[in-house]
């Protein structure tokens, strides 16, 4: 079977495809959206991250008629009212380095014990007869003062997940997968992909 995943992230393309293989399905083939150059940019125009999600799935479903997985992630920061959330990707408009310059100016005045948060991913499975899942993961922990590590994307270098004395992006790929949002959500829909 062939899974499309509504993504042209090649960050999220790997973890997928690391996590999904590491829940059994390994016969499974994945692509991302870079295997479709002629379908743009879906635009997410829903108000939280479940309906995001379930839009990007159902059209990548309708335009490519294959099963198709979407996500969408952010940070959510406690004292930030829960900002930048649903906008985490294009919080600075800039991408990944400006979105962490961001933030970091944004909480330069919040003290330590009150740099709490969550990643969250919602991910939607979408299949051409019709059937939807939607399941959700979080990973808790706080935002730094400065970014630390190399591995990851996007806020990992800032978070420092609950229980643990480094951010995500100093983490293995196997050690962040067991814990993260993605993780977690991925875990919770795997067995309606992989049937």
């Amino acid at each position: 079977m062939k899974l499309v995943l509504a993504t042209k992230n090649s960050g999220k393309v790997i973890e997928f495809r690391r996590i999904l293989a590491e829940l059994g399905a390994e016969d499974l083939e994945v692509v991302g959206l870079d295997a479709f150059p002629e379908i743009g940019e879906i635009e997410e125009t829903g108000n939280t991250f479940e309906e995001n999600s379930l839009i990007k799935a159902r059209a990548i479903c309708n335009l490519t008629g294959l099963p198709a997985l979407a996500d969408d992630s952010g940070i959510c920061v406690d004292a930030l009212d829960g900002a930048p959330g649903l906008y985490s990707a294009r919080y600075s408009g800039k991408g990944d380095k400006a979105n962490n310059e961001k933030l970091l100016v944004a909480l330069k005045d919040v003290p330590d014990e009150k740099r709490t948060g969550y990643f969250i991913c919602v991910a939607a499975y979408v299949r051409p007869d019709g059937f939807e899942k939607v399941a959700e993961g979080r990973f808790y922990g706080m935002i730094l003062r400065e970014v630390r590590g190399s591995g990851g994307f996007g806020y990992d270098p800032l978070f420092q997940p609950d229980g643990l004395n480094c951010t995500s992006a100093e983490l293995s790929a196997e050690e962040k997968d067991a814990i993260s949002h993605r993780g977690k959500a991925m875990r919770a829909i795997a067995p309606f992909i992989i049937g």
